[in-house]
């Protein structure tokens, strides 16, 4: 069985164009959210990428094109799968063109259209969930022998109908993304594009396994038994231990309840929780792009010893706090992402610098 690597990274997203830029933004404490304004005059905050292009599918083609790049995934013979990722795929483009017609796989085909990418296309579009499921797919391809290279792109742009439906739900904060914080209210939902290029070729990162476990028990919220599974069982697939993780990215969107439940699941799982990070209030909740868009950012801050800063009072009844700086060894990453749809998806990363 092949072992899979990540070759390359790229990343958009409300911190800056690529990963450079991002953790310079980060080094100097983040980015403020700006205001997303819905028909009937509320107005969000929201986490955009700065590119303000008014044309969808112009400026959509433009920032995937960059981050590909970035990822290096370019570069090479684009003749390996194609995952793109999303819970809104191109709706912007629909409210814009007020063409309902087109289906899923056609705006798969578009971006690979875009890519010049010439291998198969798959779309994947499991809520918050899907670029970790994507990445979980291409890993099995490449392990499997049966391709040696493969491209995860994680995409979420704004739209009216997601920030609508949030809205609805009562799910969003009017004030700002409080992950694991004590006056924690709610959502910040935010927009990225990101690139995952994995390969067979060893590299500083490899994907050591993953588990993806479904409860629909509270298809909008998040199962205690579900947590701890999919960490057991992405740690059964790592071949590691619960005390060889040395660092967790929980999804700690900064819901009051999904907080609480996700916290109290991983103190089940770990007898001492080791050090957390989550980047939500960095970049926002970017739903399906959220697994690509985070570990892209996990890798590169912990390669340059960046670290989102904590400018708030976290909820000590978590008894689950962030930590305020990286840690001087993390060899063993778990990250998570939790959505809708009852969806509890976990990567295991080994840094082998």
């Amino acid at each position: 069985m092949n072992e899979v690597y990540l070759a390359g990274r790229g990343l958009a997203s409300a911190l800056g164009p690529d990963v450079a830029s991002a953790l310079a933004a980060l080094a100097q404490g983040g980015v403020s959210p700006r205001r997303f304004e819905l028909a009937d005059g509320s107005a969000w905050p929201f986490y955009s990428m700065a590119d303000d292009e008014p044309d969808w599918p112009t400026r959509t083609r433009r920032i995937t094109q960059r981050v590909a790049a970035e990822s290096g995934a370019l570069a090479g013979p684009r003749s390996g799968p194609l995952f793109v990722a999303s819970s809104s795929l191109d709706i912007g483009w629909l409210e814009q063109s007020r063409d309902f017609e087109r289906d899923y796989q056609q705006f798969a085909e578009t971006v690979a259209g875009w890519l010049d990418w010439r291998g198969p296309v798959f779309t994947v579009s499991t809520a918050c969930t899907s670029a970790l499921n994507a990445l979980l797919s291409a890993r099995t391809l490449i392990c499997s022998g049966q391709v040696d290279h493969a491209l995860v792109l994680g995409m979420e742009l704004r739209n009216r109908v997601t920030v609508g439906g949030f809205s609805g739900m009562q799910l969003l904060s009017a004030t700002g993304a409080l992950p694991f914080g004590e006056a924690r209210n709610g959502l910040v939902l935010g927009e990225a594009v990101a690139a995952l290029s994995l390969s067979s070729t060893p590299s500083r990162w490899r994907v050591a396994g993953g588990a993806n476990v479904v409860d629909g028990r509270d298809p909008a919220g998040t199962v205690p038994s579900a947590v701890i599974a999919m960490c057991e069982q992405a740690l059964a697939n790592s071949g590691l231990q619960m005390s060889d993780i040395a660092l967790i990215k929980p999804q700690a969107a900064g819901g009051v309840v999904s907080d609480a439940t996700e916290a109290q699941a991983l103190r089940k799982v770990f007898a001492t929780l080791p050090p957390l990070v989550s980047f939500k209030r960095s970049i926002g909740h970017t739903l399906g792009a959220s697994g690509a868009a985070e570990l892209a950012l996990l890798t590169a801050c912990l390669e340059a010893g960046v670290w989102p800063r904590i400018d708030y009072a976290q909820d000590a009844s978590l008894n689950a706090a962030l930590s305020e700086q990286a840690p001087q060894q993390a060899r063993h990453v778990l990250a998570s992402i939790l959505g809708f749809g009852g969806g509890h998806t976990a990567v295991v990363l080994e840094d082998r610098a």
